[in-house]
């Protein structure tokens, strides 16, 4: 038990951010990993001063390129949650400091994060004493929380003295110029600029400070803050103004500082109904939202049977105290049984995480877990034409294009993730309700699709998007389906509070087909949702019906123009038989919201590579097929509609043998 933490009436919760982090915070030996190999950047403060962007060769390969979306909050799935009221912070460890690959890997057993409807905040958690203490996130995962309007913060953790923390580390963070200001705090902002990320989570644990170390660490976070013109700065409950540790689990005199310095503070875990009412009041004092204290809510260990006073934090009576905050929501994820840690696996328990355990946010199954869509009103980023989406949730068993599987190596890049949907999963039906999810068995494009399954007696609506789009008269939407079943399919769409259905005709086998419906008679309105009704023809049966695409847009626009100047960075030879290579081109003119890579093989077809939003691909193991003297390598750009450029190329030439 750490000093100034609660009693053992909270013993099985945790009572530090330090707790239960493990192996992550302390000095860990990882694997040897390939010298071209980029990794997510992380720093000690004085390591951080000779930081320098020219000098930042893994910076092309960590830089974020997707801008953060607007989005809005449409009315609530069910009467008890609201909009403007509590909001949900996540805290994950995606990977330890150390190691952490810069665009994905190829293993689909990834925490594959895809509720970002009800997501405030992301951190990217983690640091150690052993390997760094300052963490910038990795571009797949910002451009996945971009994509979705959900700003994403670096952490910067400054470890207690029982896990390896020293003092003089605080020091450093806090030390100051010859004219008084922060230079660790400038890098700070440079780096999130530079990386593309949103700002910072600041967490001091280390312990024996002062009250001058205190004023200074207050003025350090104001500084962030205000230099920073518009990145998030979030203060952990932990050091208070005496320079010490002590965490309050309120808002009160000890850390009212740190919160005004700041924008928002993660309230430590001890926190009861009394401390939450009073923090409210504090915060109102201060002219400050209530809203911007986040109620630390641990379910590392045990998820949805977390024991949690959600009265205390979003009383169903009235309004909101606070908003929340997760600690290693990835639990959904860590805690399958070995051998069940596959994509459909994973997704089905986050779904519950979220959703709670009837999986339809419309009407919460009622328990001791709330789960945020009973509370929180979700809110959704498609409000602009065109729009499309293949249902990939940037990971995957093997990738697929146009329905054909071109690759059976497994795969994780949130960053070529789909905007899915935030609702999972409402279904209206007055008969038996079919089965709703991801599916990995078969996909258009990507690595999944969303696959309808069970009995369907009568008809069946399936809520996909809730959206902001106009509507001209050449507005169109692509559906690309099959069923293995006969299945009537219709389009609904909702537009002025009415639901209207257009049939897309009926479906039985022959593979994939696109069906193109006219949006026209709503030229002049503002489509306000998206779904799908299927009925099973005569008395009903069951359905096995899979969408693989669904775009809205207006004219068709040409395909994309292809990246430019496409060149090896880097090659390192394995044997005569692979390479791994660092790839860099200029982005292509116009809009495009990734690349895929592809290797050319003798005699026609080809090996996909993988994907990225950037700028520059690294290439673990490019494979020498029968013998070639040289293996070529396609890049495309692909647009939001999933058209693909004529691909750039470049050739990689094997060494001769002797």
């Amino acid at each position: 038990m750490c000093e100034g933490c609660p009693g053992p009436a909270l013993s099985v919760t945790r009572r530090s951010l330090l707790a239960g982090l493990g192996a992550f915070l302390l000095p860990t030996a990882t694997a040897t990993a390939p010298d071209l190999q980029p990794h997510a950047s992380y720093w000690y403060p004085e390591d951080l001063l000779h930081w320098r962007p020219e000098r930042d060769r893994d910076l092309p390969f960590n830089r974020s390129t997707v801008p953060l979306a607007p989005r809005f909050a449409p009315p609530p799935a069910n009467r008890t949650a609201r909009s403007g009221q509590a909001r949900v912070s996540a805290l994950v460890s995606f990977a330890p400091t150390s190691g952490n690959p810069s665009q994905g890997s190829g293993t689909a057993d990834f925490y594959a994060l895809s509720n970002w409807a009800y997501l405030d905040e992301l951190v990217f958690w983690g640091g150690s004493s052993g390997e760094g203490l300052i963490l910038a996130p990795n571009a797949p995962v910002v451009d996945a929380a971009h994509r979705n309007g959900v700003p994403v913060l670096g952490t910067v953790f400054l470890p207690p003295v029982a896990y390896g923390g020293k003092l003089q580390w605080t020091r450093d963070l806090v030390q100051r110029d010859a004219r008084g200001g922060f230079p660790v705090a400038d890098r700070l902002i440079r780096v999130a600029r530079t990386y593309g990320f949103d700002g910072w989570f600041l967490n001091a644990e280390t312990g024996g400070g002062d009250a001058r170390l205190g004023a200074d660490m207050r003025d350090f976070v104001a500084h962030l803050h205000a230099h920073g013109r518009g990145l998030r700065v979030t203060w952990y409950d932990a050091m208070v103004a005496s320079g010490d540790i002590d965490w309050q689990n309120r808002l009160d005199d000890s850390n009212a500082a740190f919160f005004d310095a700041a924008g928002t503070m993660f309230v430590n875990f001890g926190w009861n109904k009394d401390g939450l009412l009073s923090s409210a009041r504090r915060a109102a004092t201060m002219r400050r939202s209530p809203y911007e204290l986040w109620a630390g809510v641990d379910v590392e260990a045990n998820g949805w049977d977390t024991h949690v006073d959600w009265d205390a934090v979003v009383p169903s009576d009235r309004p909101h105290v606070a908003s929340f905050g997760f600690y290693r929501p990835e639990w959904t994820w860590k805690s399958l049984p070995s051998g069940r840690r596959s994509p459909a696996d994973f997704h089905a328990r986050d779904d519950r995480f979220w959703s709670g355990a009837s999986l339809d946010p419309s009407r919460p199954a009622a328990g001791p877990w709330r789960p945020p869509a009973a509370s929180v009103a979700d809110r959704s980023a498609v409000t602009a034409l065109p729009f499309a989406t293949t249902f990939n949730t940037g990971h995957g068993l093997g990738w697929y294009e146009r329905g054909r599987r071109i690759s059976d190596a497994p795969w994780n890049h949130l960053g070529l993730q789909d905007r899915l949907p935030g609702r999972r999963w409402v279904v209206r039906t007055d008969g038996a309700r079919p089965d709703v999810a991801f599916d990995f068995a078969d996909a258009w494009h990507g690595g999944s699709s969303l696959l309808v399954a069970g009995p369907l007696t009568d008809p069946a609506t399936v809520g996909l998007y809730d959206v902001r789009l106009p509507v001209s008269a050449a507005t169109v939407v692509e559906l690309t389906h099959h069923s293995a079943e006969a299945v009537h399919v219709e389009l609904a769409v909702t537009a002025d509070r009415r639901t209207r259905f257009l049939s897309a005709g009926t479906l039985h086998g022959h593979g994939w087909r696109t069906t193109v419906l006219s949006l026209g008679a709503l030229a002049g309105r503002t489509l306000d949702a998206l779904g799908i009704r299927l009925t099973v023809p005569g008395r009903g049966g069951t359905v096995r019906w899979r969408l693989g695409r669904l775009a809205v847009r207006d004219a068709v626009a040409p395909a994309p123009a292809r990246p430019r100047a496409l060149h090896v960075i880097a090659a390192r030879p394995d044997g005569s038989t692979a390479a791994a290579l660092r790839l860099a081109w200029q982005a292509a003119p116009g809009p495009v919201r990734h690349y895929e890579l592809r290797q050319a093989l003798p005699g026609g077809g080809f090996r996909f590579l993988g994907g990225t939003c950037g700028h520059a691909y690294y290439v673990p193991a490019l494979r020498r097929t029968a013998g070639e003297a040289a293996t070529r390598i396609e890049v495309r750009a692909v647009d939001e509609l999933y058209a693909a450029s004529v691909p750039a190329h470049v050739t990689h030439r094997w060494p001769t043998s002797r």
